[in-house]
């Protein structure tokens, strides 16, 4: 085994922003991704507007060495991080000149210098807002005379992912609720009525569902034995809704290899590309 398969590799990144950095820090923590052992330590300067800002951050990768990335848009303060980055003989780069320059030259468009545009209070914004609202007054089965104002509607078995699957979806804009399968019990009347919204069924392996369980118990503080856990009792809990799902002619979505991100991205597909029966985006 070579040093650098066993041991990470750490170094520092400055994430500098004239807004909240969210864009950035997500551009940042997915191009590391795609190295293996490497773990960034990020250091974080958001809403950056003001030489005397830029100075104290100029500081401190002065003291702490690293790579530095930015989307700052005035030039004056560009030239200032990058001039300061120069003497320092640290890499700076502005993260999405490639793009916007590209995408530029494509329309034919100019370019406006107006800070933080993306979160702009727009209607998009506050439809955002909304479907946050309803995400969390419709989680885990509340709220279900209101289902049928619903985008989309996920079903499956307790810890499936169904609640941050919903919340992520919701910052995409889109109203989803959850409802839950309570074994012995029957799915709600007001779910197989549902005509408009988008319903898709979760499943999961058992051995990995017992696996997420035995984690939360433990994080409870439980360990009284209990068919939660118990591998016949989800096994046979895993196949009754799967077989809900087959009958009610519902898409599903297999979480158990899934990311939050990769399964709110397969309903994604499903909301925009038509509603499919059967397993979804395997």
């Amino acid at each position: 085994m070579t040093p650098s398969s066993r041991y990470g590799i750490y170094f520092h990144v400055h994430l500098v922003s004239d807004s909240t950095g969210e864009t950035l820090n997500a551009m940042a923590r997915a191009v590391c991704a795609r190295f293996e052992n490497v773990l960034p330590i990020e250091h974080i300067y958001a809403l950056v507007r003001s030489t005397r800002q830029l100075d104290k951050a100029l500081a401190d990768i002065a003291a702490a060495p690293g790579y530095v990335m930015h989307t700052i848009v005035d030039d004056e303060l560009r030239a200032v991080l990058e001039e300061g980055c120069r003497r320092l003989d640290m890499p700076c780069i502005a993260v999405l000149d490639p793009l916007v320059s590209s995408l530029s030259r494509y329309l034919g468009a100019a370019l406006t210098r107006k800070v933080g545009v993306q979160h702009a209070l727009d209607n998009d914004y506050f439809n955002r807002m909304d479907a946050l609202n309803y995400a969390i007054g419709h989680d885990d089965g509340q709220g279900g005379q209101e289902l049928d104002q619903a985008d989309v509607v996920l079903v499956g078995v307790s810890r499936t992912s169904k609640t941050p699957t919903c919340i992520y979806l919701a910052h995409r804009g889109v109203r989803a609720a959850n409802v839950p399968l309570v074994p012995g019990q029957p799915i709600p009347e007001k779910l197989a009525q549902l005509q408009n919204a988008l319903i898709v069924g979760l499943t999961i392996s058992p051995d990995r569902l017992i696996q997420i369980r035995r984690n939360r118990l433990l994080s409870l503080k439980e360990n009284r034995a209990s068919t939660y856990i118990d591998i016949e009792a989800v096994r046979d809990e895993t196949v009754q809704a799967r077989r809900l799902y087959e009958r009610q002619g519902w898409p599903i979505i297999d979480v158990t290899r899934r990311s939050v991100e990769e399964t709110a991205a397969a309903v994604l597909n499903l909301l925009q590309g038509g509603r499919v029966q059967g397993e979804a985006n395997r």
